[in-house]
């Protein structure tokens, strides 16, 4: 199957690091051009020059936007302009026992992790209804349907981001645009790295660290490792493509087999 998707235009929400840059940089090498997005723009323009260097050939635009406002969704819209792809990656995570989550980080996690995406759906969604194409994608995680103990609030807005997901996937049903929610699993970025640290201590070689968090936070995994970023952004190509046009509404997997069920 060959992809591309030259003459398509993505955003990719939280994309100056970690998967988000990751999903950037394969949409880029499927010819998409790509909006890059962080909340820092100098942060934003260094990630859109690595992608560069991995990608000679991108057409990139850095913006940078904090989508967790209404105010920097629509600063960011004016410089993007419309889209055929929209995916809403940008997210918070962290560990804290449950019973300690006061309102204030609740509301913050819900703004952050959820609102910024309906935001921008809301946003970009009738355009993409109106002329007949559009891929929207909202990155979840197995924790939408394994609640973490560790950080209950997360898995929380991820569980809400499938039901997001289904609700706009319906407002658009017929209209040529899908909406598909890509659960990753345990994923090898810089801030999961930390979060290991914080479970299992720093005084450990990274992959015997990897290997005891597996162990101990994530035995369900069929693949026994961290996924690698580019491998989410693999799916990501796939559901922007044109051979995807029948998946929508959909939760779909790239979690290393992690979730112990055959539904999400």
């Amino acid at each position: 199957m060959q992809i591309d998707l030259t003459g398509r235009r993505a955003l990719v929400s939280g994309s100056s690091q970690g998967i988000g840059q990751a999903i950037a940089t394969e949409l880029a090498r499927s010819g998409a051009s790509v909006v890059v997005n962080g909340r820092d723009q100098d942060k934003t323009e260094r990630a859109a020059e690595a992608i560069a260097k991995e990608v000679p050939s991108a057409e990139l635009i850095p913006v940078g936007a904090d989508l967790a406002s209404a105010e920097g969704a629509e600063a960011l819209r004016e410089k993007a302009g419309e889209l055929d792809i929209l995916v809403n990656n940008l997210g918070i995570f962290g560990a804290k026992p449950v019973l300690e989550i006061d309102d204030d980080e609740w509301r913050r996690y819900f703004e952050v992790n959820v609102l910024s995406a309906v935001r921008l759906i809301r946003m970009y969604l009738p355009g993409m209804m109106d002329r007949g194409f559009g891929r929207v994608m909202n990155i979840a995680s197995d924790s939408a349907v394994v609640t973490p103990l560790e950080m209950v609030h997360y898995g929380v807005t991820k569980t809400a981001l499938l039901a997001v997901t289904r609700g706009f996937a319906k407002a658009a049903a017929g209209t040529g645009v899908t909406v598909n929610s890509v659960m990753a699993g345990p994923t090898h970025t810089p801030g999961v790295e930390e979060f290991v640290a914080e479970l299992v201590g720093d005084d450990k070689p990274w992959d015997e660290a990897q290997r005891q968090f597996m162990k101990e936070h994530r035995p369900y995994s069929l693949i026994e490792r961290l996924i690698e970023p580019r491998e989410i952004g693999n799916m990501v190509v796939y559901l922007s493509s044109e051979q995807a046009s029948a998946t929508t509404g959909g939760a779909v997997r790239v979690d290393g087999g992690y979730i112990d069920s055959i539904l999400p």
